[in-house]
């Protein structure tokens, strides 16, 4: 870290009356943020560090698709960027309905500095991997979703002292926007050269996201074990700590499902992930107008779609950013697609991924490539 960006973390830490607290390093993740435990005396709390030059910007509220990809991946995607106003706004309105994020205790906007109330480190998968018991865990993840879902979020959510941040949509331009990083990056890094596959992939995918009923939760997008803190002392729902939703947007409320039970990072077994998909939908059934088939389909669509974009995202995260570590989750995002394909629904969709990827390039397939590359 350089020098004066040291200056600006003391500079902001003394602000908020925490000069002389002692900083040690928390974590880091795939994004350009990073972490630091701060404690000054008996307090202690978390340092978000984000860097405002170190992305694209976000997506402004009325942009169309061509000023979208003008501005980058950021606002084709609808993802926060350097913006902290996201979080800030999302962490409150969590808390407002007796969820569990961190509470703000201070912000620099203009400088990318967050201070936060210190959760814990109770991560879902490190409880997991101490012998805890899953299903209690992932019963009250699922019963933290359906509080969540409850209420349909407004448009704008309050950001503190400055502009409230416009509630976006998960729509069609940021899914596919997505989904087309399969072909920007996985095919190249496997050895596999198709030009017509992005636009063969993007018709599929429009005749499908077609069919998606229109948003009307507010959608994390990252709600799986690594970003979930287990909280026994609270009650309810409160009892899951939420973590890394700055990218939320108004979406379909199968999204954040597929996110926790076709986890990414580690095998959620299917007699599990069945029941606590069955969990859900008796809890949301109390809904008037709640469709189960068209649940079941969404949910099937969006765990293709959102494994597409890993399996793209990990690639990227190899052969851009020079983390050979994500190819070894690969196999596991296979095992999920090669899963949801199975769906009458999705036939062509099908037919794409034999022709394009066949069996060959599929399974570990990336990560025996990344094991070589780095020994």
């Amino acid at each position: 870290m350089s020098s004066e960006r040291d200056r600006q973390i003391d500079d902001f830490l003394a602000q908020a009356g925490w000069a002389g607290a002692i900083r040690k390093p928390l974590a880091v993740d795939a994004s350009t943020r990073a972490y630091e435990r701060v404690a000054l005396g008996q307090k202690g709390a978390v340092l978000m560090d984000a860097p405002p030059a170190a992305e694209a910007p976000p997506c402004p509220p009325d942009a169309d698709e061509a000023t979208r990809r003008s501005l980058g991946y950021n606002a084709l995607a609808r993802l926060a960027g350097p913006d902290l106003r996201p979080f800030v706004a999302i962490a409150d309105y969590l808390t407002s309905r007796g969820l569990s994020a961190p509470q703000i205790y201070a912000v620099d906007f203009a400088n990318g500095l967050m201070l936060l109330e210190d959760l814990g480190d109770s991560i879902f998968n490190r409880e997991f991997s101490a012998g805890q018991n899953a299903q209690p865990l992932y019963e009250a993840a699922i019963d933290t979703l359906l509080a969540l879902h409850e209420e349909t979020p407004p448009d704008q959510l309050p950001a503190r002292d400055t502009a409230p941040v416009a509630l976006l949509s998960y729509d069609d331009v940021a899914m596919r926007e997505e989904i087309g990083l399969l072909v920007e990056w996985y095919l190249p890094a496997a050895g596999i050269d198709d030009t017509a596959a992005a636009q063969e992939l993007q018709s599929i995918w429009g005749t499908l996201l077609g069919q998606l009923p229109a948003p009307d939760v507010l959608v994390l997008r990252d709600y799986h074990a690594d970003n979930l803190l287990w909280l026994p002392k609270r009650a309810g729902a409160a009892r899951v700590g939420l973590l890394d939703f700055q990218d939320g947007l108004r979406g379909h409320a199968a999204y954040d499902l597929v996110s926790l039970l076709e986890d990414a990072r580690r095998d959620v077994p299917a007699p599990l992930a069945d029941v606590m998909l069955d969990r859900y939908i008796a809890g949301a059934k109390a809904n008037a107008g709640f469709d189960e088939d068209r649940f079941r389909f969404a949910y099937g669509l969006l765990g293709l779609q959102r494994n597409t974009k890993i399996l793209g995202i990990f690639a990227r995260l190899w052969k851009r950013d020079g983390k050979p570590q994500y190819p070894k989750f690969i196999p596991r995002l296979w095992r999920y697609v090669d899963a949801d394909l199975t769906h009458t629904e999705f036939a062509t969709m099908r037919g794409w991924f034999d022709d394009t990827i066949p069996a060959k390039y599929r399974g570990d397939y990336l990560a025996r490539l990344a094991a070589e590359a780095h020994p």
